[in-house]
């Protein structure tokens, strides 16, 4: 594709800054892990909510870039080569824009890959099981009768945050003094795990102040408290 409007997602969100680049999104743990990186670097880009409340995520024009319908997407129309880029998933988003613009990752090859290790930790461990955790606390599982399923995803939670405290001990971000995308794909989580879900007491929340310290400097950081509210809920 040579331009934005060979991506049929444009007929249903169509760009007015066409030149910037486009975020699928919706104000959701994973969905601000993108608008926080953009913030972060200052790349110019245009912003078109994914709305729940109208199932959004699943018109055809959504899946049509990402068919497994999950927020956030976006399309650089500066990809490689000077062509338009259409990715999804927020770690593989967060990727990108490091790479594309030399920040948020260390360019050495060790410390690179150390920051990917604590990416992936967040995608395949602190995401999943915080959502259940979110499942069970404020949506349709708190009714549920039995609480071993919501148990044993609050003592993976603790577990996670046990990791997380013990890494953080004498480190300013997770890998020292840089804020890295590391940084930006775990803290939303935590924030949302002790805000939005308020499960904060279930999991035993004051017992990790190497994380809560963390993410009182995640949440002071100007581009951070923009970040947050990208697609604004209101």
């Amino acid at each position: 594709m040579t331009s934005l409007a060979d991506f049929p997602v444009t007929g249903r969100w169509p760009p007015a800054h066409p030149d910037r680049l486009q975020l699928y999104s919706w104000a959701t743990p994973n969905g601000v892990k993108v608008a926080i990186a953009l913030e972060e670097t200052g790349l110019p880009y245009e912003v078109h909510a994914v709305r729940f409340d109208r199932d959004d995520q699943t018109s055809p024009a959504f899946l049509s870039l990402n068919p497994n319908n999950k927020i956030p997407a976006i399309i650089d129309p500066d990809g490689p080569g000077g062509r338009p880029l259409a990715l999804f998933e927020s770690g593989a988003i967060l990727i990108y824009l490091a790479e594309k613009t030399g920040r948020l990752m260390s360019s050495d090859p060790a410390l690179r890959y150390e920051t990917l290790q604590w990416l992936m930790f967040q995608m395949g461990g602190i995401g999943p099981m915080f959502g259940q955790v979110g499942f069970f606390v404020k949506f349709a599982g708190r009714d549920y009768d039995d609480k071993r399923p919501r148990d044993r995803y609050v003592a993976e939670a603790r577990r996670l945050l046990k990791v997380l405290d013990g890494r953080l001990a004498g480190r300013t971000w997770l890998m020292g003094d840089d804020f890295t995308i590391a940084d930006i794909a775990t803290f939303p989580w935590i924030n949302g795990l002790v805000g939005f879900y308020g499960a904060g007491d279930l999991v035993g929340y004051g017992d990790y102040p190497e994380v809560d310290r963390a993410l009182q400097a995640f949440l002071a950081r100007p581009a951070v408290a923009r970040g947050l509210d990208i697609p604004p809920r209101g």
